[in-house]
């Protein structure tokens, strides 16, 4: 198959075009700063996980960081999610499953942070019944903690609980339709 280059003159700027081929896309090459933020999984988090240190993982963040299969395996590991969501190009947000497991986490966060500074008995009982609640939808919930306040360190029992559990989409989806039915 023979290849040409192009000639386009725009606005009196005169540029020579490489074949399609040949042109590296704009778009980005990794989604892992964008999964990881979603996921709500620190750079240090990562870095203890992976054994790597944090600059090594700055670098590999960057969007236009072209990664080698066993380098996005490890990410994939540390964040449980697909391998797909990590290198997909294109601009749609992330798959359905993923965005409602990082948002099902930041609610359970926000209701241990409420009975963790509950002072009245009532907000502690309500706080208590939507922890119940969300671990009945989702059972590996449990072992997600408060948020942590500016400066805390998180033990290394808490780091990435979450991520040592696979999610079944469809175990999940079956008890959020089982709940709604109840």
């Amino acid at each position: 198959m023979a290849t040409a280059n192009l000639r386009v003159v725009h606005n009196d700027h005169d540029q020579t075009l490489a074949p399609a081929s040949m042109q590296r896309s704009p778009r980005s090459l990794n989604r892992l700063r964008e999964v990881r933020e979603q996921q709500g999984v620190t750079l240090r988090t990562c870095a203890r996980r992976m054994h790597l240190d944090m600059r090594t993982l700055r670098s590999q963040e960057e969007p236009d960081a072209d990664l080698k299969l066993s380098d996005l395996r490890r990410w994939q590991t540390v964040l449980d999610v697909p391998l797909a969501e990590l290198v997909e190009e294109s601009d749609l947000p992330l798959s359905r499953p993923v965005m409602e497991r990082a948002q099902m986490v930041r609610i359970m966060k926000t209701a241990a942070s409420l009975l963790e500074a509950a002072e009245t008995p009532e907000v502690r009982r309500f706080s208590t019944v939507l922890i119940d609640q969300l671990t009945e939808v989702m059972p590996e919930l449990s072992e997600v903690s408060a948020w942590h306040s500016v400066g805390q360190r998180r033990t290394l029992d808490e780091v990435g609980k979450i991520a040592e559990k696979p999610v079944s989409t469809r175990t999940m989806m079956t008890n959020i339709l089982s709940a709604q039915d109840d």
